[in-house]
């Protein structure tokens, strides 16, 4: 059923007007990779590590993290299997994995070593968002939830409601954002959304916010999905602030 989750794109886009370096990780039988874009000058505030949605790739999504950029903050944007320069063919449980590994290896590097990292997570990015801060929330300073789903069943019976009953049986996600988030006590969180949102229903960012453990925020917005950086990027770099100085 991954197939159905997973909508990945080779074709970049140019990344202009931003200092950037590519990178590239083994897997198993495959590669991910990604770019690490740079503040031009100034002390970084902290890195991001950003994952994207379902479908395009990281040169899709710059729109989202260049106004962090802009803000002094490093981003780190990673393609798993089967995206942009990646290798091989996304599910669930490899991208997992990977996102693990990728963790592990970019926390290592020194020129994120000693900064606070924040995790950010974009529509179908937020699952394993979500799940990575579960599991490395000592390590890290915060957790954004950007027009998040509640669970790959959940967004599965949203897109087919005449199967719902088939798909709430067979469709078993192996992690979901709204169990994950309820196991993150002491860990800032920010919840994004719109109520427009026909991508993904606000419905479901708005229940990992309510099942989230505290302290959190929820930032609603007017706009379609994931279209918050446009117009509201000063409010939501003031919350990723605030969680560096908790």
């Amino acid at each position: 059923m991954d197939d159905n989750f997973y909508q990945p794109n080779k074709i970049l886009r140019p990344i202009e007007n931003v200092k950037y370096e590519n990178f590239s990780l083994p897997v198993k039988n495959d590669t991910i990779s990604g770019i690490i874009l740079k503040p031009k000058s100034g002390k970084i505030k902290a890195t991001v590590l950003f994952f994207h949605g379902a479908g395009g790739n990281v040169t899709t999504y710059l729109f989202m993290t260049k106004p962090l950029v802009d803000n002094n903050f490093q981003v780190v944007m990673v393609d798993f299997r089967g995206y942009g320069k990646s290798t091989g063919k996304p599910t669930h449980l490899n991208i997992v994995s990977d996102g693990q590994l990728f963790f592990n290896k970019m926390i290592q590097r020194p020129e994120i070593a000693n900064t606070k990292i924040i995790l950010y997570g974009a529509s179908m990015g937020s699952q394993i968002a979500a799940h990575l801060a579960r599991n490395n929330k000592a390590k890290i300073a915060g957790l954004v939830m950007d027009g998040s789903l509640s669970s790959f069943t959940d967004i599965a019976m949203y897109y087919k409601p005449e199967y719902k009953e088939v798909i709430s049986k067979y469709v078993v996600s192996p992690y979901s954002a709204k169990e994950d988030v309820q196991d993150m006590e002491g860990l800032p969180k920010l919840f994004i959304h719109s109520k427009e949102d026909k991508e993904v229903p606000y419905e479901e960012g708005y229940e990992n916010y309510s099942k989230a453990s505290l302290p959190k925020e929820f930032l609603e917005y007017s706009g379609n999905h994931l279209e918050a950086m446009n117009g509201n990027s000063e409010k939501i770099i003031l919350q990723i602030e605030k969680m560096l100085n908790k």
